[in-house]
């Protein structure tokens, strides 16, 4: 599959670029600053409601993709998966809490520590459904929670049973961004599965539930959000031009 027979949206702002040559496509950033927000991103849900969304399990997406920088050295947020469109970044909607399921990048400073032992940013396989049935008595209790979470011990101890209660796995990848790799997921009924050529990753994650939407994107933005109450959305400075190229993808169900 490709940019051109993709029945979505090509989406760019700011320094954002999609540019096809034959079967690659490059989503890269050139010249973006913290003064505005810079996207390079294809899409499929902004034309729907959320309960029109195309994609639901089982499926398999299967994505062949190198980036221009290594992780220590690339910034902003990348990737490509599914998810919910939470926080109205693609199209105007209601916010909801978030629904993914994807390989997602985010540099510092950014700060999204959805596991005790997993660090706040990087290259990841991501899976989180905060709209499971379980999380609304815990959204009511946030605020104690919060407090309670300012104890490390306390947040060692609480927080791992409160991410599986919200569906949370994530893995950081042991992969070279820079190299060509071919990133897997298999969104299943139950559980989803991630690989790196053919190389497992994570397992034995609960699989959010559908429909979701498929994105596809490189941005300037970082968000900071902890368990002990930290929030902070801010855009970055990009130096030099970056980008993620992809060699063709391809969605099975």
């Amino acid at each position: 599959m490709n940019a051109l027979h993709f029945h979505g949206r090509v989406f760019t702002t700011g320094a954002g670029r999609v540019v096809q040559d034959g079967p690659r496509i490059r989503f890269s950033l050139i010249g973006a600053t913290s003064r505005g927000y810079s996207d390079a991103q294809i899409d499929d849900g902004p034309a729907r409601s959320r309960r029109a969304y195309p994609w639901r399990p089982p499926l398999t997406l299967t994505v062949r993709a190198r980036f221009s920088h290594p992780a220590s050295a690339l910034r902003g947020t990348a990737g490509f998966g599914f998810w919910n469109d939470p926080f109205r970044m693609a199209g105007a909607r209601v916010p909801t809490l978030p629904r993914a399921v994807w390989f997602f990048y985010a540099s510092p400073p950014a700060e999204m520590r959805l596991s005790v032992d997993v660090p706040g940013w990087g290259w990841k396989a991501m899976v989180l459904d905060a709209l499971r049935p379980v999380a609304l008595p815990l959204a009511l209790t946030a605020p104690v929670l919060v407090l309670l979470f300012q104890v490390r011990a306390l947040y060692r101890a609480l927080w791992p049973p409160i991410g599986r209660a919200l569906g949370v796995r994530e893995a950081l990848l042991p992969v070279e961004m820079a190299r060509w790799h071919t990133y897997r997921l298999e969104w299943g009924l139950r559980e989803t599965r991630f690989w790196v050529d053919d190389e497992p990753v994570l397992t034995g994650a609960l699989s959010p539930r559908g429909p979701l939407s498929f994105v596809m994107w490189m941005d300037n933005q970082y968000l900071i959000a902890t368990p002990q109450g930290r929030f902070r959305w801010g855009l970055l400075d990009v130096p030099e031009e970056q980008w993620m190229e992809v060699e063709g993808w391809e969605i099975v169900q």
